[in-house]
């Protein structure tokens, strides 16, 4: 009869019990996330016998033993973070990991948007320019100083006309000298094989 027969637990099955335990092995001794990916040591992989711990209602100068900085971290149900581990002794924020690489990211992020490319223009001579062809370039690189692009004005000395190198050198001069209200020399004109360079950057606005 039905009733003279104990119950008995369905076993599970052997690959959910293999994928659990490799769950286990992924996450952190105390089970709050994975740390094998982690770009940072934290809680327990941290090594440093004694830390400097820093974080929001942390104490100025806290120096703690890694035990009683994780024991801290625990209290505040945070994580214990290896910020600076080159430091004597190494800095650890007490913060949420989750959130404190989200911030870093973040940072990180408008660091880049911030940062302006240089573009170079390009502004070619020969060594005898007419003045008609030597206002129309002085004109585009002024536009192009004022849009914060730097400018390198060459003159290019084809077959014999490297004679008139000293006749270059002088063009470039005038053409900075001209552009002086808009760019800093940045590179002096100098000679390199058949073409001498000279680079204006835009000057800082006030």
């Amino acid at each position: 009869m039905a009733g003279q027969f104990p119950f008995r637990p369905r076993p599970q099955a052997q690959g959910n019990n293999q994928n659990q335990n490799n769950n286990q092995q992924q996450r952190d001794p105390r089970g709050r996330r994975p740390v094998q990916e982690n770009p940072h040591r934290i809680n327990d992989e941290i090594t440093a016998p004694q830390v400097r711990v820093v974080g929001e209602n942390v104490e100025p100068n806290l120096v703690l033993s890694i035990k009683e900085a994780i024991r801290l971290a625990d209290e505040m149900e945070l994580d214990l973070i290896e910020i600076s581990p080159k430091a004597d002794p190494p800095v650890c924020r007490i913060a949420d990991y989750q959130k404190f690489l989200y911030q870093q990211k973040k940072k990180a992020k408008e660091i880049k948007a911030k940062q302006v490319k240089v573009v170079i223009k390009e502004i070619r001579f020969g060594p005898q320019t007419d003045d008609h062809d030597y206002n129309f370039k002085l004109k585009h690189a002024e536009n192009f100083l004022k849009e914060g692009a730097k400018v390198k004005a060459y003159v290019f000395f084809r077959g014999r006309s490297i004679v008139f190198k000293e006749q270059g050198e002088i063009l470039l001069l005038r053409f900075a000298n001209d552009l002086e209200e808009y760019a800093r020399v940045e590179l002096m004109p100098k000679l390199d094989g058949k073409k001498m360079n000279m680079i204006l950057a835009p000057k800082s606005k006030k």
